[in-house]
């Protein structure tokens, strides 16, 4: 990525420069580099999720080894060693108090000549934006449930008058396991969507933190960037199963990523096999996604030697508040009419 004339010095100055908030265009005026190689550093610096200090902190070697010099090196031992360690620091992390450090510390017992905490994070970080470019998030178990509706429909055919009818697709995700669910619905109004939500919270057998949909209409009424006002059904819906409702804009924009992300996978892991038949009932279209999910869900998450199913049993699962004893009624809403004369 680099250029191999730069020295690692300079690679501290611009980073160094870019932290404290200057123009990309000062930088690059200042340390005598091109714009385009300044931009790259740039990338690499944001992409690795390390603060400033983090990355002051390796030495030049590592620091070179991190922005690339044209040679690709086989992994050390120890680095062999750290890299194994990652996919169960992931998983681990997702757990309620854990933190970098304590797993630090269980690293180092185990390789007392490892590397030092600083670089432990680095390299972390590192390997999560590899094996998961799109999020750098960390979740915590049974925080959060995303929510929303797939762009591509899919279809069922009437089976007297043979007419294709495009259904809607819902997707829910846990945040911290990543177990996906996913039912088609025939529309995105509220009474479905909240029916959806309901059978989500249901195939994970308890209840989350929080569910952060987009600013779907079936969920909010009305878009603002601090304070949306929530559809009264779906806070009173909430309100049931004893969580809260954090539209996605205004709690953070960077967190649809996660269940955009599921609905580009589903494309090619439901989709895919389900549209290989016809179906005419919602219901038998269900059991084919269901059947679709179960083996989307089980497969091996990038990466790591465990499939969301198992990451979600080992770590998720106990986090989540009990469901209620009943399901939610939605309440009847009673239309009045006025007569002629005056009276309702």
């Amino acid at each position: 990525m680099a250029n191999t004339t730069i020295s690692m010095n300079k690679i501290r100055q611009i980073l160094r420069m870019y932290n404290q908030g200057r123009s990309k265009l000062s930088i690059a005026a200042q340390s005598g580099v091109s714009r385009n190689t300044a931009k790259k550093y740039f990338a690499a610096f944001d992409a690795s999720g390390c603060t400033f200090e983090q990355i002051n902190a390796l030495n030049d070697k590592e620091l070179e080894d991190f922005f690339g010099n044209g040679q690709e090196r086989p992994p050390d031992k120890r680095m062999l060693a750290l890299q194994r360690c990652f996919p169960q620091v992931d998983k681990e992390l997702k757990r309620t108090g854990m933190n970098r450090r304590i797993l630090w510390e269980a690293y180092r017992k185990e390789f007392p000549d490892g590397f030092q905490y600083t670089q432990f994070c680095f390299y972390y970080n590192q390997w999560k934006a590899r094996v998961n470019p799109t999020m750098h998030l960390d979740h915590k178990a049974g925080d959060k449930m995303y929510v929303d509706f797939a762009g591509e429909k899919l279809s069922i055919t009437d089976k007297e008058t043979g007419e294709v009818i495009e259904v809607e697709v819902f997707v829910a995700i846990l945040g911290a396991s990543q177990l996906t669910y996913v039912e088609a619905v025939a529309s995105q109004q509220k009474e479905d969507f909240i029916a959806a939500c309901e059978d989500a919270l249901h195939y994970y057998g308890g209840v989350p933190s929080a569910i952060v949909p987009d600013n779907l209409k079936a969920a909010v009424t009305k878009s603002n960037r601090y304070e949306p006002t929530l559809n009264e059904t779906f806070a009173d819906f909430a309100d049931h199963y004893s969580t809260t409702i954090l539209p996605a804009r205004a709690y953070r924009p960077r967190d649809k990523a996660l269940v955009e992300g599921a609905v580009k996978i589903m494309y090619s892991r439901i989709y895919a096999p389900v549209r290989k038949a016809t179906y005419h009932t919602l219901a038998t279209l269900n059991i084919a996604i269901k059947e679709a999910l179960e083996v989307h869900n089980s497969q091996p998450l990038k990466g790591r030697n465990y499939s969301r199913r198992l990451q979600f049993e080992e770590v998720e699962r106990e986090t989540l508040s009990l469901l209620p004893a009943l399901r939610y009624e939605f309440k009847k809403q009673h239309q009045a009419t006025v007569m002629k004369n005056g009276h309702v």
